[in-house]
């Protein structure tokens, strides 16, 4: 193999792959990528055996080939070279040669073939999804998602596309995250796919603000093809649980508020919260809402929001990061919450979202 490659262009797609990478893999063959070329381009791949991610970029090939490269090793010498372009070359004996104008580095490699095969995807029918889209999809549920690894059902977004509409699902039991979106087609059967939580987090990294990318489903894997870069995904396989047997009525018992004030105060009362004593307690007014803190042996805080309210007064607690997630992401000035009383869940509506926390004792 022989080829010129610029060097922001490699490190830039080294990056997109490395992330799927462990730093205990079980098999040293894990911890490298493969690099192939394919005509005028070169394809990265990297996996760790439930998650593999591809990019493709092009470069000017002198001779074809493929080899595997350490994934740490390689990032780290492209990231330090001049902003030259780059020559990479392989010799007898699974010998990688890097070279710029005036450096060169030689690092050994493992044969292509001992490197794993990624699922091949043939004859599959896609499901086309935009990438703004989806990317604001991931955003308003994958803060929800569980990390309780003795609930695995739970460490992943459900998808369910039933026709024309995808919904997105997340629950940990303490919260639950619903969004749908209408596609621009027609599916003519009811798909359950759970995808786990570190595909979500690669699939977010590398959306676009713009375009489509298709979604091919197979064997208990799932493919997201972005382009020039195409993630591989095992699926969490499993019956999530019914969610929508949770999803309360809607309540005339709504506070209508700023997000970003009622993002703001959370925040600045969470700064006095503890592991022992986490809930930040709202007290609702008539057009006021109170928003406090006290935390023994630390102090305590007050601050007053202008709201929109003429239901019941009450009290009640919430853990403060499950309402930062939510306001964060969201991207209304206002936004209404949903209180029924002091022990139900407090709920926000919005296009097509619903967001569902249980409040907190308050000691």
């Amino acid at each position: 193999m022989d080829l010129k490659v610029e060097k922001d262009v490699l490190a830039n797609a080294i990056q997109t792959v490395e992330n799927v990478i462990t730093t205990k893999a079980a098999l040293p063959i894990l911890s490298h990528i493969l690099i192939e070329t394919q005509q005028n381009t070169l394809k990265l791949t990297a996996t760790d055996l439930d998650i593999g991610i591809t990019c493709v970029i092009p470069v000017d090939i002198q001779e074809a080939g493929a080899i595997t490269i350490p994934a740490r090793r390689f990032s780290d010498i492209i990231k330090e070279l001049p902003s030259d372009g780059v020559d990479i070359s392989t010799k007898k004996n699974n010998l990688v040669i890097i070279k710029t104008k005036l450096c060169q580095f030689k690092i050994m490699g493992l044969a292509q073939e001992e490197f794993p095969k990624l699922p091949e995807f043939k004859d599959k029918e896609a499901i086309k999804l935009g990438q703004a889209d989806l990317k604001q999809m991931l955003n308003l549920t994958s803060f929800a998602v569980s990390f309780d690894e003795t609930r695995y059902i739970l460490n992943g977004i459900l998808f369910k596309i039933y026709k024309n509409t995808l919904t997105l699902v997340a629950t940990d039991g303490k919260r639950l995250a619903i969004i749908e979106r209408k596609l621009n087609q027609d599916i003519d059967k009811d798909i359950h796919i759970i995808v786990p939580i570190k595909t979500i987090h690669e699939l977010n990294r590398n959306l676009k603000d713009e375009g489509e990318l298709s979604l091919i489903l197979g064997n208990n894997q799932a493919l997201f093809d972005l382009g020039n870069i195409i993630i591989i995904s095992r699926l969490i396989e499993g019956e999530f649980p019914d969610y929508k047997q949770v999803i309360p009525p809607v309540s005339d018992n709504k506070m209508r508020i700023n997000r970003d004030e009622f993002l703001l105060a959370v925040k600045r009362a969470a700064l006095l919260s503890t592991p022992d004593y986490q809930a930040v307690k709202l007290e609702v007014f008539k057009n006021k809402l109170v928003v406090s803190k006290s935390t023994p042996d630390i102090g305590e805080s007050r601050e007053e929001v202008v709201i929109e309210y003429q239901g019941k007064e009450m009290m009640i607690g919430f853990n403060p990061n499950y309402l930062i997630d939510v306001l964060k992401n969201l991207d209304k000035e206002q936004i209404e919450l949903e209180l029924i009383d002091t022990e139900k869940p407090g709920v926000v509506r919005t296009n097509g979202y619903i967001y569902i926390v249980l409040p907190m004792r308050l000691t």
